[in-house]
């Protein structure tokens, strides 16, 4: 196979890093991180093997909802940095071979939005049909409320306004009426611009609410939503042809289908796979990997230019609103037992370390899982050294701590005093002082550089990402094996999700004389049967990566 014909579809074996600007890395000592901070260790991304770096919010913002709450789409945080240290920040990235996506939070403004200001001021205002506006709460408003600990209705009162208007999220986030023609055209400029300094694509906050027309006036001007998404990525083609859209759409597999168009995937780039990130806890608490071959065959394939998101965690809670009640009780029990470890009655508050009892042998065997299933896989700041939470933050910041890179003070985030740090270090075991960057820089053995290698053998191995899987029946319940398929190569992996050992025959895809399959995690070389299978052990909680190889082949192993 030649890997130039990978090239252009970047996003398909890319590797993605989330991380929240404000919470990196602090070089003016006012205990917020920033841009130029983030610029400063922009080499321990590139030494990780990152390729795409995606920037949580940075947009001014009243900060009610850790910057989900935007007051201007055009301008960056003051606290956080200039325009010009954005653009000197995409440079850096792009020099070090990492493209930038930024998050695109347009469902809903900050209700300081001077958009919202000036709505709910005049129902003169010319942006007053930006938004959704009622005299009465329809009799459905307290349905699908995303917050219900929080929130009562979807529908809230403006004094000033004289109206109700609609918020999905929290009351001080209106909604922004994606039906009026000129909305759309506004988020189309957002994006545009966006584009003109250098990003390289967004990933789409809460894609499904945004296409939503509940309450609009005229639903019937947007009869398709999926229309404005096809709109988008036409505009992002034109303007960007290697530009993407990550999409969040948390919704069963058929309807998430649907959210990366027609054959030729003309709407989302990419969706975030939040079923098989259910299925895989649910299977980690069984030690029986069955639920999530059953979301592994069950996915649909997405078309040839569109790709799956996989993940271990993302930066919100830990959802697990796909699973049955039975199903969600036994990943509480098993990985969030406490109350004040569960948020809104469907997720978890925590980092995956903590629950797995900070396990090496369980927390690689995980990671290793991450970068052989079929998608690209996305990280969360922090996950490469194995940072846990402080539950003694509120709700989902929990997971959004400082990043731990030293044993120093505040873990070397920031001088600050800990009173003035945008969140509050982890303490205990998962400590600064017990996990950092430079003490696992020099560990040969350390979480850190075994996700090096994982992303090193991933990025070698187009096979994973542009292949066809197949998960493979073999003797031991306890074990995920799949054999991924490529150009005439071939790969297969084994995860053993139980702490007893075991043993599997596999079926490889090639068979004869001098047939081998060499180990890509560690030294070694298993002769592959007359009969093309090939026999392992797995260690508790062991993992291993396999390529095919034939006499006359020239990879490098």
């Amino acid at each position: 196979m030649r890997l130039t014909e990978t090239a252009d579809s970047w996003w398909k074996n890319a590797v993605v890093y989330c991380l929240d600007i404000e919470t990196y890395f602090d070089t003016d000592g006012d205990g917020r991180g920033d841009i130029r901070g983030l610029s400063q260790r922009i080499d321990h991304l590139a030494e990780l093997g990152v390729t795409c770096l995606w920037l949580m919010p940075f947009y001014p913002t009243p900060d009610r909802d850790d910057g989900y709450d935007i007051t201007d789409f055009y301008d960056v945080d003051p606290r956080l940095g200039t325009h010009g240290d954005l653009v000197e920040l995409i440079t850096l990235a792009q020099d070090r071979g990492m493209r930038v996506i930024a998050d695109l939070v347009v469902n809903h403004t900050s209700d300081q939005h001077p958009w919202f200001q000036s709505a709910r001021a005049s129902r003169e205002s010319p942006y007053r049909d930006w938004y959704v506006w009622r005299d009465q709460p329809p009799e459905d408003a307290t349905e699908g409320i995303v917050f219900p600990d929080q929130e009562t209705s979807l529908w809230q009162y403006d004094e000033q306004a004289g109206q109700y208007y609609l918020h999905q999220f929290y009351k001080h986030q209106p909604d922004l009426d994606i039906t009026n023609p000129e909305v759309r055209e506004e988020i189309i400029r957002v994006i545009g611009f966006w584009l003109q300094l250098g990003i390289s694509g967004f990933r789409v906050d809460a894609v499904p609410f945004l296409l939503d027309t509940l309450g609009a006036a005229d639903p019937d001007s947007l009869a398709d939503p999926h229309d404005y998404l096809r709109d988008l990525r036409a505009f992002m083609n034109r303007r960007s042809g290697q530009a993407v859209l990550l999409g969040e759409v948390n919704l069963p597999y058929k309807e998430t289908r649907e959210f990366f168009g027609d054959e030729d995937g003309d709407e989302l780039t990419m969706c975030f796979d939040f079923i098989g990130m259910q299925k895989m806890y649910l299977s980690l608490a069984r030690q029986d990997p069955a639920e999530l071959v059953k979301a592994l065959r069950e996915r649909p394939a997405p078309p040839e230019e569109a790709q799956w998101g996989t993940f271990v965690r993302n930066h919100d809670e830990l959802t697990l609103d796909k699973l049955t009640d039975d199903e969600r009780a036994e990943v509480f029990a098993a990985f969030g037992p406490d109350k004040d470890m569960q948020l809104y009655d469907r997720g978890l508050r925590r980092r995956l370390p903590p629950m797995l009892d900070n396990d090496p042998a369980r927390l690689r065997m995980v990671y290793s899982l991450l970068f052989s299933l079929p998608g690209t896989p996305v990280l969360f700041y922090g996950e490469e050294i194995g940072m846990g939470e402080n539950l003694a933050m509120e709700g989902r910041n929990a997971v959004r701590t400082p990043m731990q890179w030293t044993d120093s003070v505040n873990g070397g985030f920031s001088t600050a005093d800990a009173a003035d740090l945008a969140g509050q270090v982890v303490t205990g075991d998962l400590s600064p002082e017990h996990v950092n960057v430079v003490a696992q820089r020099r560990d040969p053995d350390s979480l850190l550089n075994w996700i090096k290698l994982l992303i090193q053998r991933y990025r070698e191995t187009p096979e994973l990402s542009w292949g066809d899987c197949t998960v493979l029946e073999h003797e031991s319940a306890t074990v995920l094996a799949h054999r991924s398929e490529y150009e005439g190569g071939c790969v297969v992996t084994a995860h053993n999700f139980a702490s007893d050992s075991a043993t599997v025959t596999l079926a490889v895809a090639g068979s004869g004389v001098g047939v081998r399959a060499v180990d890509l995690l560690q030294p070694g070389t298993t002769e592959v049967a007359e009969d093309g299978t090939v026999q392992l052990e797995l260690e508790p909680h062991g993992s291993r990566w396999l390529r095919v190889v034939h006499p006359g082949d020239r990879y490098l192993l």
